[in-house]
């Protein structure tokens, strides 16, 4: 019976969180610094711990029980308490200490990149002393990281909302269609028809993408991924057409090797959020960035006090309003 929680039980934990994270014990291993055999004798003395089985692990892969999964969750929850008793304590005697996690799409436009620097930059210079966490992840993980505490708040695009989560736009990238220069539309001489482009096969993104109106239903999707480089390599090696952030399709762009599809016609704007909780009670050092985000981004405030004003009202540094928008 788990009737109480020692030193080592937090050990435990922390590799069976880590083996989650990383979705395998192989994976796990350079996060961990250890080797495959002493995570495994780790989740089994924590199974023998606890008293059931956590995750299945072998040939077939990993996969969490769905024991296994509610006490992801509840250690999740131990170790953001742990951490943030031991933030309290040195608090006592520096302003802002403990751990701020981040999120993040990836492949975001370099210049906004350039701004959440700005932002870590102007938060370095606080009196603090915090450990910066970032990891790049697909837009439902980020939701997911957010929800389970696992980031503080994460920036990327979501094609939903998410109750109790607060959504506020930074900035917005383009996506344009591409094809690769063994197309037969790489040397068209005129911009196809919506029509026209039904007949070419598509490479789709396994995740959803907000906000695109383009009029091309009942494309022909043959091939499917869940990152940006994975969908450029099957543009460039020319069988397949696909959208790409413009600002990331330039570099091949200028060297020849990709072109852009109906740009005035079929192309969008993705919008980027900050995302957060709606509440963050507390938790200072969150709040503390956010004010740099807003400085960094310009974030401009319409006077009617929404979500992130009001969470950011206990810094007194800037007024925020529920529209955003960057004036850069």
């Amino acid at each position: 019976m788990f009737s109480n929680t020692t030193d080592l039980d937090l050990r435990l934990i922390r590799v069976f969180l880590a083996v989650v994270d990383a979705r395998g014990i192989t994976a796990a291993e350079s996060s961990l610094g250890v080797r495959q055999s002493t995570i495994s004798s780790h989740l089994a003395a924590l199974e023998a711990r606890v008293g059931f089985t956590l995750c299945e692990r072998g040939r077939g892969g990993f996969r969490l029980t769905s024991k296994g999964e509610r006490f992801a969750a509840t250690a999740r929850s131990l170790i953001a308490a742990t951490s943030d008793f031991v933030a309290h304590v040195r608090d006592i005697d520096r302003k802002l200490v403990g751990t701020l996690s981040v999120g993040l799409i990836g492949q975001a436009p370099l210049v906004e990149n350039a701004r959440i620097a700005e932002a870590v930059g102007t938060f370095r210079k606080r009196d603090q002393a915090v450990r910066f966490t970032m990891k790049v992840a697909s837009p439902q993980e980020l939701e997911e990281g957010v929800i389970n505490n696992q980031f503080d708040l994460a920036i990327g695009y979501f094609s939903h909302r998410v109750p109790g989560l607060v959504y506020t736009p930074l900035f917005s990238e383009q996506q344009t269609i591409y094809c690769g220069r063994g197309h037969p539309l790489f040397h068209a001489s005129r911009a196809p028809t919506a029509d026209a482009l039904k007949d070419y096969e598509w490479i789709w993104r396994t995740y959803p993408v907000p906000e695109e109106h383009s009029p091309l239903s009942g494309r022909r999707v043959t091939a499917n991924t869940d990152s940006i480089e994975a969908a450029t390599i099957l543009i460039l090696a020319g069988g397949h057409l696909g959208y790409l952030p413009a600002h990331y399709a330039e570099a091949f762009e200028q060297r020849g090797l990709v072109r852009a599809i109906g740009r005035e016609v079929f192309s969008f704007d993705v919008p980027f959020h900050l995302l957060m909780k709606r509440s963050i009670e507390g938790k200072h050092i969150v709040r503390a960035f956010l004010q740099d985000l807003a400085s960094a981004f310009t974030i401009q405030s319409d006077g009617r006090g929404g979500d992130f004003e009001r969470l950011c009202a206990p810094l007194d540094a800037v007024e925020h309003g529920r529209q955003y928008a960057s004036t850069r």
